[in-house]
């Protein structure tokens, strides 16, 4: 491969990580619908065409923005190798953080939805999503009771789907309150209850 070749490339993929950070920017502000494959590319400063190069539809842009929205979450959720309680805290973070992207999270609840038909395109990710969202939090309640901090009638697996159930529940509860749903304390607390230490100092069970 040449060096003009490896530049070329090199090009497309900040091209198009520019393209997921101004998409994922604009469904936030805007939501989907309301945010148009015209607007991103000028947002971005190409040509409606340029984009398409990358995104033909805007279906696939806005799997590959979920994708990336997990991605540059990931970084975060990882950072520093948190274990057990501290993942879980983590996890609680995280709810709070989507509070101040609505559009997203709108997005991300309707496709859930729309995705539980096999015939959906989205169907596979949300598939593969849930089962790692559910393995993450399994692995956080084991550690946490492997460190001696859940309580010993709390099972683990049950409680993984719960807290995974519970945060996306509250999501719907948040957007149908227009925010006043406090999603960030519900799931503290909710966690609270499962532990041996106090959680957090202003949560109680």
């Amino acid at each position: 491969m040449t060096a003009q070749v490896r530049k070329g490339y090199a090009k497309g993929r900040a091209r198009r990580s520019e393209i997921l950070d101004q998409a994922m920017t604009l469904f936030g502000e805007a939501g989907y619908r309301g945010t148009s494959l015209r607007l991103i590319a000028q947002r971005c400063g190409i040509s409606h065409p340029g984009l398409l190069h990358h995104f033909p539809t805007k279906e696939s842009l806005l799997l590959a923005v979920l994708e990336h929205r997990d991605a540059v979450d990931e970084v975060w959720l990882y950072a520093g190798d948190p274990r057990g309680v501290e993942r879980l805290r983590r996890l609680a973070d995280l709810t709070e953080l989507n509070a101040t992207r609505r559009g997203i999270v709108e997005l991300f609840t309707l496709l859930a939805a729309e995705a539980t038909s096999p015939e959906h395109p989205a169907h596979a990710y949300f598939v593969r999503r849930y089962r790692t969202s559910v393995a993450d939090a399994l692995r956080a309640y084991e550690e946490a009771a492997a460190a001696g901090y859940l309580r010993p009638e709390i099972d683990p697996a049950l409680a993984a789907r719960q807290l995974i159930a519970l945060m996306d529940g509250l999501q719907v509860q948040w957007l149908l309150s227009d925010g006043a749903t406090d999603m960030a304390q519900a799931v503290r607390a909710h966690i609270a209850c499962q532990l041996t230490l106090n959680f957090a100092a202003s949560t109680a069970c």
